[in-house]
């Protein structure tokens, strides 16, 4: 399978470089496709703006990359609880280290969600 995964280049000032374009804001990376992400803080995270991967399900998404924003910290239970019941793993860290984890997971291949707080 051919992918055409983005790669984060640079990340900062309320946003993200990805494959050479800016993007404002949160972005969530669901089958090689960025979208813009409503979620400015891990306060603003729910089940529902995880809805897309949810949607997309356990054949698509091995796991989702989560990057929490400027420091690591634990995300919302339901979040974390909604994901396990889907069979999707979770992988949480600050957004600097999920940025340049997610570059390093999909050259491997992996099939991955990744959602990442500006910072």
């Amino acid at each position: 399978m051919a992918r055409n995964a983005p790669t984060v280049d640079a990340y900062g000032d309320g946003g993200f470089r990805l494959s050479g374009e800016r993007h404002e804001g949160s972005v969530l990376i669901l089958g090689d496709e960025p979208r813009a992400w409503a979620v400015a803080s891990l306060a603003d995270l729910t089940v529902e703006a995880l809805a897309p991967v949810l949607e997309a399900g356990r054949a698509q998404v091995e796991f989702v990359l989560l990057g929490v924003g400027a420091r690591n910290a634990l995300p919302p239970r339901p979040v974390r609880e909604a994901l396990q019941r889907a069979g999707i793993g979770l992988e949480f860290m600050d957004t600097p280290a999920a940025a340049r984890l997610y570059n390093v997971l999909t050259a491997e291949g992996r099939r991955l969600a990744a959602a990442l707080i500006a910072v």
